[in-house]
């Protein structure tokens, strides 16, 4: 390797990205790394959240390098027939924080910040300055990227952190308040609606309106109305606005995975995140699978660029097929469940033990929670529930004229 060679370069600084460098650095600290990013920040404006259990202790210290909120006293879930408090800690990061972490965990220049990549191959990166970066390795951590090959809805949200003037008096995050009128804006057609709240300090709360949609139509000004609405009831009406957060999630519920990999593959470029279906089809969390990842990829640095990228798709192959169930519930709330009816899915689903829903989340469902999951009387009728299983729904079309945000965890 010539002096002027990175070990690897990661296109890409979101969350799979930033912990795929800040493990291959832990891991191996003579490796010259280059960490790609089209934006300002690394990470963008995302706030990532999950089950203190959805991780091992080695994954639990790869995050120890961030600032985080925890809440050890569980999480509480809100619907029309009952409210259940949950014991599982939960923690939460803003990307702020996951940037200045990572800034302060890689070297100088490991970091390129509003540089775009114009073409990747197996021995380096061209950016779009005419810059050449040579490398052994790289890494494909770009964002998810639409495609007819695979179907599903979407899952919409606005989020905003709020600053109160008196202490708001919540003690654990409020994950889904499903007690909110189940009507969709203007545009989604049918959605299953909830709001998401975490107390992130005695006068901070952070409030996102999110919805389960047909449609992947971001209606800010309806949402952030919605937020407003929401604050009032809450007494919160009189607070500043400390930060936004919106975007646009993949929901899927089937599709052809090896044609999508067919299109999204650059031979001899391993591929991470979102981009290369890493991710949980019917909640859209990442946390866990970008962990594992990044802890993996650290453990097997040595491999050779092609190596890698054939070890990643045999990988995200696996995840696939690992995650049908998920996708075959996908299918059953949005294609059984009349829209206005979806919230029952999850009213039912939260009455479950709690092991079994910390499970459901990290996509380890055991073969007992999946059929108790099923199993009793279901919250859609028997026949849509029979022609949902085949339906695997509208194609993720490419030309969707948003901008997919795939890593927003709360």
């Amino acid at each position: 390797m010539s002096d002027s060679q990175l070990d690897v370069a990661i296109v890409g600084g979101g969350l799979a990205g930033g912990l795929i460098a800040l493990a291959l650095h832990r891991a191996r600290p003579e490796f010259r790394i280059a960490v790609v990013e089209a934006g300002k920040v690394i990470g963008g404006n995302h706030r990532w959240s999950w089950f203190d259990s959805d991780l091992s202790d080695e994954g639990r210290a790869l995050l120890a390098e961030f600032r985080q909120t925890g809440w050890n006293a569980g999480y509480d879930v809100e619907f029309p027939k009952y409210r259940r408090t949950l014991g599982t800690s939960y923690r939460s990061m803003a990307s702020h924080d996951f940037h200045e972490g990572l800034m302060r965990a890689l070297p100088d220049n490991a970091v390129m910040l509003g540089r775009k990549a114009a073409n990747l191959d197996p021995r380096g990166v061209d950016l779009d300055d005419g810059t050449r970066l040579d490398a052994r390795a790289v890494i494909d951590c770009r964002s998810f990227q639409p495609s007819r090959h695979l179907r599903g809805g979407w899952q919409v949200f606005l989020g905003r952190h709020m600053r109160l003037p008196e202490p708001h008096g919540l003690e654990r995050p409020v994950i889904m308040d499903a007690t909110v009128d189940q009507l969709a804006p203007s545009g989604n057609g049918g959605a299953y609606r909830f709001v998401y709240v975490l107390p992130l300090a005695s006068h901070d709360v952070f409030v996102e309106d999110t919805y389960y949609a047909d449609s992947f139509k971001l209606d800010r000004a309806s949402l952030s109305a919605r937020i407003d609405q929401y604050a009032r009831e809450n007494g919160w009406a009189d607070h500043a606005i400390v930060g936004n957060e919106a975007g646009v999630l993949p929901v899927l519920t089937g599709g052809n995975f090896s044609a999508y990999q067919e299109e999204v593959r650059i031979p001899g470029v391993a591929i991470a995140g979102a981009r290369g279906g890493f991710t949980h089809p019917l909640t859209s969390y990442t946390m866990c699978v970008a962990v594992e990842n990044a802890l993996l990829i650290a453990r097997e640095a040595d491999l050779t660029g092609p190596q890698l990228a054939a070890l990643m798709e045999t990988r995200a192959r696996h995840h696939w097929r690992k995650t049908g169930y998920y996708r075959l519930l996908g299918r059953f709330l949005f294609f059984a469940a009349e829209p206005h009816k979806r919230v029952k899915v999850f009213q039912r689903f939260y009455r479950l033990r709690e092991g079994l829903v910390e499970r459901f989340y990290a996509a380890r469902s055991s073969p007992l929670d999946k059929a108790r999951v099923l199993w009793g009387e279901p919250p859609v009728s028997i026949p849509a529930a029979i022609l949902a299983m085949f339906n695997r729904g509208p194609p993720l079309k490419a030309n969707a004229p948003i901008d997919l945000q795939t890593e927003n965890e709360a």
